[in-house]
């Protein structure tokens, strides 16, 4: 862990100049050189060529001179590494062939070797060779959310089925969670082994649930995940819609707790104390006039002080019609704060 990298120090609560910054779906949709190169390449494909996987990483180091690189993967990367039948469908998301339904079904999901995502380690030994003092973050989706998907068989708004299996087959739901922790745990190992400098678990969907049912259907389970991983790399823990779920959140194992957009970081770091915080900007305020940027940008910095160490994100991904140039600028600003 290079100690003069700003997202370690930060993560770890250490003094930094500045906030660092980086942006989740910052290699993505917004940029016309991802598009460009993406053109007549499948998703999941993208994510299996590491000459593919080390450039799209990279574009927004370029472009916005931020202070990390994800990793470009999905989250499903590692649950089709897998064995299990899906795709990611344009405009809709990952659709899975054989949604889960019975102990038997969740049976059937194979562990992950790690020589099935062989492909994720030989894009970050060629980026590692490439980012010099920016720092690199891996990442995987915790298993509520990959539960979720192969649960509801695709994207769900209200996550009905997920809900009905948790609570009515308790038995299938756990078997099912802890087989996806370890396929989890596996693909962050990976991972980390090859060198990755930090890594986030993903929550997505963790905000449906109350805090009573996440302790007892969810915790667990990101728990095995963050403390079953070997190598002293800051785990960052992320949900949509967690205000309530942030203490017990923190509790599963993460050095850095991801915060969205609906909670102020002041409050946050009142509700986690002793952690660091990542976030905040509402991912939509970058669609307006910059003067508006600044205000909610500076006050997020202001704010991220109450915390021990603050990494300056959004509160959820950048949406696709966002202007490169406005990123680029509130790297500028957050540099200079």
């Amino acid at each position: 862990m290079d100690p003069m990298k700003l997202l370690l120090r930060a993560a770890r609560g250490e003094a930094v100049p500045h906030a660092p910054v980086w942006f989740m779906r910052q290699a993505g949709r917004s940029l016309p050189e991802y598009r460009e190169l993406r053109a007549g390449i499948g998703m999941l494909e993208s994510c299996r060529r590491p000459d593919l996987v080390c450039e799209i990483t990279l574009q927004p180091v370029r472009r916005h001179h931020v202070d990390a690189a994800i990793l470009y993967s999905d989250i499903v990367v590692p649950l089709q590494a897998a064995g299990i039948d899906l795709d990611i469908v344009a405009g809709t998301g990952p659709v899975v062939a054989d949604p889960v339904r019975s102990l038997a079904d969740v049976d059937a999901i194979a562990p992950l070797e790690p020589a099935a995502v062989d492909f994720v380690a030989a894009a970050i030994r060629l980026l590692l060779a490439e980012l010099g003092q920016t720092a690199l973050i891996g990442f995987a989706g915790a298993p509520f959310t990959l539960a979720s998907y192969l649960v509801e068989g695709g994207p769900s708004r209200h996550h009905a089925k997920t809900k009905a299996l948790m609570y009515g087959a308790p038995d299938v739901w756990h078997a099912l969670c802890t087989r996806l922790a370890d396929i989890t745990r596996t693909f962050l190992q990976v991972q980390i082994d090859a060198g990755v400098e930090a890594i986030q678990l993903f929550d997505s969907w963790a905000g449906a649930l109350s805090e009573a049912d996440y302790r007892r259907y969810v915790l667990p389970h990101s728990r095995s995940v963050l403390t079953g991983l070997t190598g002293a790399v800051p785990r960052i823990h992320f949900g949509v819609g967690t205000s309530e779920l942030l203490p017990a959140m923190a509790e599963a194992g993460a050095d850095v707790v991801g915060v969205d957009w609906r909670t102020p970081l002041d409050v946050a770091a009142a509700r986690v104390p002793g952690k660091a915080l990542q976030g905040n900007l509402d991912p939509c305020v970058l669609l307006a006039p910059w003067e508006v940027v600044e205000q909610e940008a500076r006050r997020i910095l202001t704010e991220g002080q109450k915390a021990p160490g603050h990494i300056f994100n959004l509160g959820h991904g950048v949406l696709p019609e966002t202007d490169p140039d406005a990123l680029s600028r509130l790297v500028e600003l957050i540099h200079s704060a």
